[in-house]
């Protein structure tokens, strides 16, 4: 009896989960329709042997990348030398638009200027310099998107004027003490700043799905871990 009361014994339920971030994976890849990723996900909550999680994979296509079925996020950026950094650099939109995008390398202070247009920088595959890059925008009547990508530690502070102005905060995956990071200092004057993260040729929408799948993996373990400790606590009362 002691055998089948543990229905679910550890390995399973890290293949569960794995199997879930897998599902997430196909999910942000167009594999699989809303419909097709919460029922396969509810089937992955639910199975109690291997076989059952192997089965949810019958008929999907491979995945892009080695990362995507573990939605391994955090992308290290490339480092550039000291001396390859400039100490200053301004972008500029006047009633048009700029952007920075590919393996660029960002100086030590940028300054980024959107009036009545739209300015863009793209930092997933830029080359920062060693500690801080500091980056101040300010945008009127124009919008500005800084994209990050997960991995980069990120500060961001800013306000609006009858705009918005959306940051985002995240921490360095990289214990180096000289690891590149970025502080964003904002103001948007009938107009908008946004700080997003992607992954290296994420497109939004990509990016969009792939949080989705991400929350919905995420509230999957936390009720399959109150379930054990539910579960837990009726079998000492019994």
């Amino acid at each position: 009896m002691s055998e089948s009361g543990s229905l679910l014994p550890v390995p399973l339920e890290d293949r569960k989960e794995k199997a879930v971030r897998r599902l997430g994976a196909h999910f942000a890849e167009d594999h699989l329709t809303v419909e097709q990723f919460e029922e396969r996900v509810d089937r992955a909550w639910g199975a109690t042997s291997p076989g059952e999680l192997d089965s949810l994979f019958s008929g999907l296509p491979a995945l892009r990348t080695e990362s995507a079925p573990e939605l391994a996020g955090a992308t290290l950026p490339a480092r550039a030398r000291p001396e390859e950094v400039s100490a200053r650099g301004v972008q500029i939109a006047i009633m048009g638009g700029s952007e920075r995008k590919g393996a660029w390398t960002p100086p030590r202070r940028l300054t980024s200027i959107a009036l009545m247009g739209g300015a863009g920088l793209d930092l997933r595959e830029a080359r920062l310099g060693p500690g801080l890059t500091e980056i101040t925008i300010v945008a009127v009547m124009g919008g500005v998107e800084v994209v990050v990508p997960p991995g980069l530690a990120v500060e961001t502070h800013g306000f609006a004027v009858m705009g918005g102005f959306e940051g985002h905060d995240q921490p360095s995956a990289d214990p180096d003490p000289d690891a590149p990071r970025v502080r964003i200092r904002g103001i948007a004057v009938m107009g908008g700043v946004e700080v997003a993260v992607r992954r290296p040729g994420e497109s939004p929408r990509e990016a969009k799905r792939r949080r989705r799948a991400e929350r919905h993996a995420a509230r999957g373990a936390r009720g399959l871990g109150r379930g054990k400790g539910g579960g837990g606590s009726g079998s000492g009362e019994g």
